[in-house]
């Protein structure tokens, strides 16, 4: 697996923020932006030159394509499934943002003068040439396909890994999204009166909304076959997955958290699991009103009354929007593999409405099986990913 997000430039990195409980949130640094004074967020700490010289594309190259380099790379490297050349492998990644960052700075100079404006930087606009700028960077032509369902992005990509391994159309698949942090998203979520002033609080009682965040987050997929091939043993597998779409609205899941609830039942039915073998929640937890009552909602009607431990991550790196499942594929599967669980930073007064509250202190927890990461997107689709220790 591989990462990069607002607490780290790696693997290594992120999950000692998230032991140490050291958030990502800080004043807006890198983005030009009105609201650099007024909305934290969780930037990764590198400028795009840093970033050109960790992902070894051009500085002029799309922030969220030298995310996903990053990211990628370090996935793939880890997995030894390169050294292996005969495999049929795949590239699925997610993405909301593209290269809109670029597009951003053509138009800053477009708008005042129309013969101005370097044209390099809107040939990469759309997600799925980042997709394939990554891919090919690589090494993986075999399959190559690009997801973009808001939120739940990168869920969806790593589910339709899964799936084309399981029908034996790949062997291994590199999955997961990314995302860059840019006015487009800044502005847009804005306008939705969604973002925090403050640092999120997530699933708090008095939560006010989001902080937006950037990164990128990928899981290596292997068949059994693969496996058994490899140097190394994985850090778990994946044991279920499910879709649902509750159709109830443009940018707001259901309140009785119908959406939610579905794409958990549909996982555990999956994995042949019960409500009661969950270990731990890695909750979607974006700190809105809406958000955390219907996901509360949800894990109430599933898991009551007995529920496992839960935490929201983004209170650490703040919300990275296609990459966001992602990022919390590869914290579970941390999770997992070191028997941890990580705290909910800020949350001070638990929600009223539920009889269940968040963890608010990192615990070890040698006895982890499995974790459940929750993902909900625009349009209502909800998508949830079960991990298991092998």
């Amino acid at each position: 697996m591989g990462v990069i997000s607002g607490i780290g430039n790696n693997v290594a990195e992120c999950l000692n923020a998230l032991v140490e409980g050291k958030t990502g949130i800080d004043k807006i640094k890198y983005l030009k932006t009105n609201h650099r004074d007024l909305l934290p967020a969780a930037e990764v700490k590198l400028s795009n030159d840093g970033l050109s010289v960790i992902s070894g594309l051009a500085p002029h190259t799309s922030r969220t394509a030298m995310l996903s380099m990053i990211a990628a790379q370090e996935a793939w490297d880890n997995s030894g499934v390169k050294n292996i050349p005969s495999l049929r492998t795949g590239f699925v990644s997610a993405s909301t943002a593209g290269g809109i960052d670029k597009t951003e700075e053509f138009f800053t100079h477009f708008l005042i003068d129309n013969k101005k404006g370097k044209l390099r930087n809107i040939i990469n606009h759309e997600c799925g040439s980042i997709t394939t700028m990554v891919a090919d960077k690589l090494g993986i032509r075999n399959h190559i396909s690009t997801i973009s369902t808001a939120c739940s992005s990168s869920a969806n990509a790593i589910m339709y890994g899964a799936r084309l391994i399981k029908h034996n159309l790949l062997d291994a698949v590199v999955a997961g999204g990314t995302d860059a942090l840019t006015r487009f998203t800044l502005n847009g979520f804005n306008t939705l009166l969604v973002l925090d002033e403050q640092y999120c609080r997530p699933f708090d009682e008095n939560r006010s909304g989001l902080n937006l965040g950037e990164g990128a987050g990928y899981v290596v997929l292997v068949s059994e076959r693969v496996a058994l091939l490899l140097e190394k043993s994985p850090y778990c597998a994946i044991s279920g997955y499910f879709n649902a779409n509750d159709a109830y609205h443009q940018t707001s899941t259901s309140v009785d958290g119908d959406g939610p609830y579905m794409a958990m039942a549909g996982a555990l039915a999956m994995s042949g699991l019960q409500p009661m073998d969950i270990n731990y929640i890695n909750l979607h937890g974006t700190g809105t009103q809406n958000n955390d009552s219907s996901e509360g909602a949800a894990i109430q009607r599933l898991f009551h009354p007995n529920y496992p431990k839960m935490s929201s991550t983004k209170s650490f790196t703040g919300h990275t929007l296609g990459a966001s499942a992602g990022v919390e594929a590869v914290f579970s599967a941390l999770a997992i593999h070191h028997g941890i669980v990580y705290p909910n930073l800020r949350l001070q007064n638990p929600m009223a409405a539920f009889p269940f509250t968040p963890e608010i202190a990192f615990s070890k927890q040698p006895g982890l099986k499995h974790v459940l990461s929750n993902s909900v997107g625009f349009g209502g689709n909800c998508s949830s990913l079960i991990f298991s220790k092998l």
